[in-house]
């Protein structure tokens, strides 16, 4: 298409598309970051919403996992089999309340699990992973580690959004916590939506070489984050921004809860004893 659109060879189209595509990777580097570095201000989103404020106060956004079509050599398939039965690549990502990302890592394969591409990304420095200051927090899901600035939900409890809204209302103070943040923890699933809504490629990967097809996902979320902050209207995210509670159509990462044992640590404990504080504040209001 673009070669008859510019009336070019299929050889100069792809040179420019990747030299375009280092571009715009290397802008990733300036515009996939939190603009808040020092996470000093309380997110809108939070402070003017009575179901979050002042409960969540302290959080400053959610980490979450996603899966894109991967093509690799048939020698290599078994490992990058994601959940679905079909090849991907498990993207790690950190989404603010603005539904931008504030940190990405593509690249690895479908069959390895989200904590493990986790605990990864805290253990090397050069990634730059944006850290929770003392005092606050992420918000993650069930199948990652508890531990001191990533706050879970209660396990063993309704959680998902989709869980509450075919049954009854949310009981007990853990229901009605573990309710509030999905409902808050969810907008990195309207995010991951907005993003493959968007960029058709990511949902029909190319046979280009395993690099560049990671490039072409961190170049994506980093024009994702371009339109977000510079249009003042965009028609994939006007959905979202019209109705917070929407959910994307197929919720992929509303999946069962992963069996990860909690460590009995006190990092642990100081979120348990966190999350206790926030449930204790809602079932009392």
């Amino acid at each position: 298409m673009i070669q008859e659109r510019f009336q070019h060879s299929g050889e100069s189209v792809s040179r420019w598309f990747e030299i375009v595509l280092d571009v715009v990777c290397l802008m990733a580097v300036d515009i996939i970051k939190p603009s808040d570095p020092q996470f000093k201000e309380v997110p809108d989103k939070i402070r003017n919403d009575d179901r979050y404020w002042p409960y969540f106060k302290n959080c400053i956004g959610v980490i979450d996992g996603t899966h894109i079509p991967v093509v690799v050599p048939r020698d290599r398939k078994i490992r990058y089999i994601g959940r679905k039965g079909v090849t991907t690549q498990n993207v790690m990502a950190v989404c603010d309340f603005n539904m931008c990302f504030t940190f990405a890592w593509a690249g690895w394969e479908g069959a390895a699990h989200d904590a493990r591409v986790f605990l990864e990304a805290l253990r090397r420095p050069e990634l730059g992973f944006p850290h929770p200051p003392r005092g606050k927090y992420y918000l993650v899901d069930a199948s990652y580690p508890q531990m001191s600035g990533y706050l879970g939900p209660y396990k063993g409890k309704r959680y998902h959004l989709p869980d509450f809204r075919r049954g009854s209302s949310p009981k007990g103070k853990k229901e009605i916590f573990n309710h509030r943040h999905s409902s808050l923890r969810c907008t990195i699933e309207r995010t991951f939506a907005v993003l493959k809504n968007r960029w058709r490629m990511l949902r029909e990967m190319h046979s280009f070489p395993l690099e560049k097809q990671v490039k072409i996902i961190i170049a994506s979320m980093a024009l994702h984050n371009f339109i977000r902050i510079n249009a003042r209207m965009d028609m994939e995210f006007k959905p979202y921004d019209d109705d917070q509670g929407l959910l994307p159509l197929n919720e992929e990462e509303s999946r069962v809860d992963s069996l990860v044992e909690e460590d009995d640590s006190h990092h642990t404990r100081e979120m348990e004893e966190q999350r206790d504080r926030i449930a204790n504040l809602l079932i009392s209001h």
